[in-house]
């Protein structure tokens, strides 16, 4: 019954231990989204280039696309210069 007892407190420590380690998944939005009835919009943007989205879509009723979070994405401030129109500092 001992041993018993000792694998089980082994088990669920090595089970815990997996579990709070364990890193969340990075979710990444790529420049190609895949679109089409059974997908929607903005689709599945999970393809680096043009022609992995075009083999993914060949055969099915689906179609490629730029990914608009990444293409309407806002720009940093400090990429342009606002317009100094009344002579005051920037905002």
């Amino acid at each position: 019954m001992r041993a018993f007892m000792f694998g089980l407190v082994t088990a669920g420590a090595v089970g815990l231990f997996s579990v709070a380690t364990a890193a969340p998944a990075a979710a990444h939005d790529y420049a190609w989204c895949l679109q089409g009835p059974g997908v929607g919009i903005p689709g599945d943007c999970s393809y680096r280039s043009y022609a992995q989205c075009q083999a993914s879509a060949s055969g099915r009723y689906a179609y490629c696309n730029v990914n608009p979070r990444a293409a309407y994405a806002r720009i940093p401030r400090h990429w342009y210069r606002a317009p100094d129109y009344y002579g005051g500092r920037f905002e």
